[in-house]
């Protein structure tokens, strides 16, 4: 529990700007669409972000920041309901660290909880640089990540991401663009089973940023947009 106390402690700055009601999936009981609707939300928002370049680290390589990202829900009457908010957006802050490996390979993983609800979230990723980029060549990366949700009574909730991210640097920017898909897995338990079954799907995800890179300090901006959700985000942290 202490990583975990820590890295909420890395979080409570954005809380100004992070913050949601508690999810109650009781509350949709009967109501097999709505669920259906609420997990699609649910799996724009709580799926995997790179917010950051396709380019290797290399082996000595590390980045790590902190994070927000704010996803404008398709189905808002379905979240305020569920939560008796009264927002139809979610912010999920995270703190969310890359590594550079031996092959090509970069490997990263974030920790988000957010203020007010009783949303906790992890997730990790390992990507592949099909190409690592140059002077003249982009960097094109393939990855594949999975987030998990937890703290949410009544639900289990997971997604898994496979995508490809292309990078071009030019000076200290670094725009880049990707596609990929999402698999939401999410599940009703306890009472909720007993009303609302399973739900699998999978969403199509389109995203666009730019990495700015202020010699150790760097600046990431993305756009997305998975299923019929938008979200964007914005992280501040170190990069070298």
């Amino acid at each position: 529990m202490q990583h975990r106390a820590l890295a909420a402690a890395a979080l409570f700055a954005l809380a100004p700007v992070a913050h949601a009601d508690d999810i109650d999936i009781t509350r949709l009981l009967g109501a097999q669409d709505d669920f259906r609707s609420l997990s699609e939300d649910l799996g724009a928002a709580l799926s995997y972000r790179p917010i950051a370049p396709g380019e290797p680290l290399g082996l000595l390589g590390f980045d790590v920041g902190i994070e927000a990202t704010a996803t404008d829900l398709h189905n808002g009457d379905v979240y305020r309901r569920a939560t008796g908010s009264s927002q139809n957006y979610l912010v999920v802050p995270k703190l969310h660290a890359h590594k550079g490996l031996p092959w090509r390979l970069n490997i990263d993983a974030f920790y988000s909880t957010v203020p007010g609800s009783n949303v906790e979230l992890i997730g990790g990723a390992l990507g592949v640089a099909l190409l690592e980029g140059g002077v003249t060549m982009p960097a094109l990366t393939l990855r594949a990540s999975a987030t998990r949700l937890s703290g949410v009574d009544e639900l289990g909730f997971d997604t898994k991401s496979v995508e490809l991210t292309i990078s071009k640097g030019f000076a200290m920017l670094t725009p880049y663009a990707g596609i990929g898909r999402v698999d939401v897995n999410s599940k009703p338990t306890g009472i909720a089973a007993l009303a609302l079954t399973e739900e699998s799907f999978d969403l199509n995800k389109i995203y666009a940023g730019l990495n700015i890179n202020l010699g150790l300090v760097n600046l990431a901006f993305e756009a997305d947009k998975t299923g019929d959700a938008s979200s964007y985000s914005a992280k501040f942290g170190l990069r070298f």
